[in-house]
């Protein structure tokens, strides 16, 4: 080793920070070693093509920035599966020789994009599905939910059919937040805005299920599972919002009364779905979850929702409910069951919709206890005008044998006249000489009336 190795490494540094790594390239030895220059030979081989990025950690991530001076490690390295032995590998052996353990704190790595027929995709080949092309037709959020809707530890398929699909699952999610936001027309949460213990049950539910997405997705996120989030996602939208409760509180959102604590009780629930579900969304629809921020009427301590953190409203249910998650996922079975007999009756065109047709339950002792909760309301969650339950399986040879053991299902066209206001097919319509055309509980949700009284749904 020559013995000014220290300055000569010093005279080359300085000439690198000003004049740029190609320096070494026009550089000549007299510059660096004066007359003993005839002694050394300067040599341009590569020492290794990976060195540059394999020594990130230490003249990028500390050597300039001084906030990052401290840092020992970076939070995550991101690459593909062909950098094992590339920069993963290098950079783990000069952050050993370096500092004595690896440069990072986790690793991820990806699999590649392939075509439909699972080819690699190539310029010379032709295959490739431009990301710019993508965003400039359908946008930059449904290129970043295509992205988590893989699961990046196999190849990922790219085209234009799955584009469209992922493109079909971003409308069903942005339709449910314009529902939502479009239902809180009014609504001014610090003004109208209920408690949370004295929300109806269903409502209570909808926040506890919100509460344990929310730590589902943040479990996934902290994880890398973002495919997880993807479906969990989807799930949440459609089947728990969708075809349950956005479904069931139409009713009580437009027959209601303005200000009811029944209407502000369901106001209030979204409100606060809305707002978790814009963090939610943030890291992969960012530009959706931006404009959902910006609708919402409330004063804002942040510009952007870039700058919040997850949504801290969501209250759990409480244990030892009656009306608890167990019930309400008994409820959510027997409607969906509900349902297919309607459908099928729909499908024959007995009855245009739910709303035409009165049901009833032929149950088991266990489902009578459970749906009997719900006294008149069953109606309203089955979307129906009448609902009645009877405890008496296997008795009955009209009804519909359903894929839950223990339940039973008559479903009949109403032969009552329909309510203008609540669509529902009630006897009382008619009776009234001021509204001939109105049922008494619309009646009484006129803004002068009594109103009605809701308990549970």
């Amino acid at each position: 080793m020559h013995q000014r190795i220290i300055e000569i490494m010093e005279i080359i540094a300085k000439k690198v920070q000003n004049e740029g790594s190609e320096v070494w390239i026009k550089i000549k030895s007299c510059e660096v070693f004066g007359d003993e220059d005839i002694v050394y030979k300067k040599i341009t081989d590569i020492l290794d093509v990976w060195f540059d990025s394999g020594t990130t950690h230490n003249h990028v991530l500390r050597g300039s920035n001084f906030i990052l001076q401290k840092e020992d490690k970076a939070d995550l390295y991101l690459e593909g599966l062909d950098q094992y032995r590339g920069w993963f590998h290098t950079s783990l052996i000069t952050s050993a020789a370096i500092s004595g353990h690896a440069p990072f704190n986790k690793l991820l790595s990806h699999c590649f994009t392939v075509d439909k027929n699972g080819q690699k995709m190539s310029k010379s080949i032709g295959n490739v599905v431009s990301p710019q092309t993508i965003i400039s037709k359908y946008g930059a959020d449904i290129l970043r939910l295509w992205v988590v809707s893989k699961d990046y530890e196999s190849e990922m398929t790219m085209s234009e059919d799955i584009i469209q699909l992922i493109a079909d699952s971003y409308r069903r999610l942005r339709n449910t937040t314009r529902f939502m936001i479009a239902n809180l027309s009014g609504f001014d949460q610090s003004k109208h805005g209920i408690d949370p213990e004295k929300l109806l049950a269903l409502d209570r539910w909808a926040l506890d299920i919100s509460a344990n997405f929310q730590h589902a997705i943040k479990n996934s996120y902290k994880d890398y599972r973002f495919v997880d989030i993807y479906q969990q996602l989807c799930n949440f939208c459609t089947r728990d919002l969708g075809s349950f409760y956005l479904d069931i509180i139409k009713d009580r959102q437009y027959t209601t009364q303005k200000n009811s604590l029944y209407r502000r009780s369901c106001q209030t629930t979204l409100y606060h779905i809305i707002e978790a579900m814009s963090r939610w969304i943030t890291p992969i629809c960012t530009f959706t979850a931006e404009e959902i921020y910006e609708s919402l009427s409330v004063k804002r301590y942040n510009k952007s929702v870039l700058l919040e953190t997850y949504y801290r409203e969501l209250n759990p249910l409480p244990k030892g409910l009656v009306m608890g998650r167990v019930f309400w996922k008994i409820i959510k079975a027997v409607k969906s069951e509900v349902n297919k007999c309607l459908e099928n009756y729909r499908k024959k065109n007995i009855i245009k919709s739910s709303l035409d047709a009165k049901v009833t339950l032929y149950v088991s002792e266990t489902y009578y206890k459970i749906l009997s909760l719900l006294k008149g309301e069953l109606r309203f969650v089955l979307i129906t005008s009448s609902a009645f339950l009877k405890k008496s399986v296997n008795k009955t040879k009209t009804a519909i044998f359903t894929g839950l053991s223990g339940l039973q299902v008559l479903v009949q066209k109403s032969k009552y006249k329909k309510c203008e206001r609540s669509w529902e097919l009630l006897p009382d319509v008619g009776r009234y000489n001021k509204h001939p055309k109105l049922c008494a509980r619309s009646i009484d949700n006129l803004p002068r009336g009594p109103g009605e009284v809701r308990l549970y749904v």
